[in-house]
């Protein structure tokens, strides 16, 4: 079938058959269709007519390891950048409270220390890991093993972008709920 990329312009829905004719629908049938498609979110449809582009930045795969003493522990995660410009992320919150520093290694010594920003590269895939960039997360409510809170990271662009972070157990043997991107 034929992806439906822009949903205030569609008169009809074109389908193939099985002899490779063209089955056309009324234009009422594909918009129907369109509307369905964009309440179970499968397809672009809303972000297609409000920006009729992809996000320019989006985070994915957020974890945080169940803190060790109380309030203070790590999150990580994977940030994709889609333009050709590069970004910097400025700032993060959490809907437990706290404050969240940016950190990265310090240059030539192995150890870490808080930066003003991290960048993230044009068209590429940033992955905050413990031995790299990551958020240091501390005075926050308390964490519960399996349960999720959202990261809110701020970028110099403008962008706040959400995302659920779930905390995990490391000392969880069978892995059920601890993952590393």
């Amino acid at each position: 079938g034929r992806i439906i990329t822009r949903c205030e312009n569609v008169r009809t829905l074109s389908m193939p058959r099985s002899r490779g004719r063209m089955l056309r629908r009324p234009r009422g049938a594909a918009l129907a269709a369109c509307a369905l498609a964009a309440a179970l979110g499968v397809s672009g449809c809303t972000a297609a007519a409000a920006a009729d582009q992809q996000p320019s930045i989006q985070a994915t795969g957020a974890y945080v390891p169940l803190p060790v003493s109380p309030g203070t522990t790590y999150a990580y995660l994977a940030i994709r950048n889609y333009t050709s410009t590069p970004d910097r992320l400025v700032s993060a919150r959490t809907s437990v409270g706290g404050r969240v520093a940016l950190r990265a290694p310090a240059a030539g010594s192995g150890q870490m220390r808080t930066v003003p920003s991290i960048v993230v590269p044009p068209n590429s895939v940033l992955r905050l890991v413990p031995d790299g960039p990551h958020l240091l997360i501390t005075g926050a409510g308390p964490m519960r093993n399996g349960k999720t809170f959202t990261l809110t990271l701020v970028f110099s662009r403008g962008s706040r972008v959400p995302v659920t972070a779930l905390v995990t157990n490391p000392q969880d043997t069978q892995g059920s709920n601890y993952s590393m991107n």
